[in-house]
């Protein structure tokens, strides 16, 4: 049975992505609350019906309601949306356990891979509230004011229950936010962490100046490195070829709104990676997840080059530079064959 778009939605996460797909669904008819974590701010989210902090020029539509207490945003609902960043995930998930029954329906639109261990998010859900969960995660080319703004806009969702995938995307999709399913939630996953640390190398390359074929060439590559590490995980080939992929990698890659590229031109500016944190004042999650891919990789024994070089910059204070260089420096080899 298709979803109703009356039905109530919990979005769990109050940043700028979070923010508009909560906007998105109670533009599309669905009732929604909305919680985040910082009670102060979701106080203001209450009294000034916009998030002025992260999406700035954006109402709330009425079916909106912000919600200071997680309870309430769960209070009868069956389908939650996780969009906080992964550092969170698990203590999130434990938070719903402690306030809802059996019967929910979790999907997210987290990117990234869990501090430490280096879990998929999918792994977490299985573990926190059992493999049998009904869950789904959306991903693709997405920056969260130009959803706000209604500008045409596509993405990937997949679910491990076709009802699950068919409700989803009767919430989400409209005219001008164009949903496509997928049954690849360890592609769509590995996708949206590893372009992430891409965009970090895409960021230093430009802010050194070394211009579009450089670029050009690190997108490329870096397609071939997030292939082989998805495929490796369990992903299909082809996800990576669609919008999850190339089309999350080509966007976070070559536009100063993602805040991953941005941190890789405050980087190669001369800015301490606590400088421009501070700048960017929003969740990177490229800096955890160079960490947790470096380690992915060479556990299952993938040479990632361009990972590697960013997880040094970032975790073992090489010279951006020097990164590059030693990039540059790497033996010649076919395309075909290799890294």
């Amino acid at each position: 049975m298709q979803a109703a778009k009356t039905e109530t939605l919990a979005v769990l996460g109050a940043g700028a992505w979070g923010t508009a797909l909560a906007v998105l669904l109670a533009r599309n008819g669905a009732c929604i609350r909305l919680w985040g974590h910082e009670p102060g701010h979701m106080e203001q989210l209450i009294r000034e019906r916009c998030n002025a902090r992260f999406l700035p020029g954006t109402s709330f539509p009425d079916a909106l309601q912000p919600c200071k207490e997680i309870s309430r945003a769960l209070d009868g609902v069956r389908d939650i949306l996780m969009v906080v960043p992964s550092a969170g995930f698990r203590e999130t998930l434990q938070r719903i356990t402690a306030t809802t029954a059996d019967g929910i329906r979790l999907a997210w639109a987290s990117k990234g891979m869990e501090p430490g261990t280096g879990k998929l998010l999918h792994e977490i859900v299985g573990e926190v509230m059992g493999k049998d969960t009904p869950m789904a995660v959306i991903s693709g080319p997405t920056f969260a004011h130009e959803v706000a703004q209604e500008l045409p806009t596509a993405i990937s969702a997949a679910a491990s229950d076709e009802g699950f995938a068919r409700d989803l995307v009767s919430l989400l999709h409209n005219d001008r936010f164009r949903v496509y399913t997928s049954h690849d939630i360890i592609g769509l996953e590995v996708g949206g962490a590893v372009k992430n640390v891409h965009a970090i190398a895409a960021g230093i390359a430009d802010g050194l100046g070394f211009g579009a074929n450089t670029r050009a060439a690190l997108v490329t590559r870096g397609l071939v490195e997030m292939t082989r590490l998805g495929v490796a995980l369990g992903g299909r080939r082809e996800t990576f070829m669609g919008l999850a992929g190339l089309g999350d990698l080509v966007l976070t890659c070559t536009d100063n709104q993602s805040r991953n590229r941005r941190l890789g031109l405050a980087l190669a500016g001369g800015k301490t990676l606590r400088e421009a944190l501070g700048e960017i004042d929003q969740a990177v999650e490229g800096i955890q997840s160079a960490l947790e891919t470096t380690n992915l990789a060479r556990r299952h024994g993938i040479v990632m080059p361009i990972a590697e070089q960013v997880y040094q910059v970032l975790h073992e204070g090489k010279p951006p530079r020097e990164a590059v260089d030693a990039l540059l420096s790497r033996h010649q080899r076919d395309e075909s064959f290799g890294v």
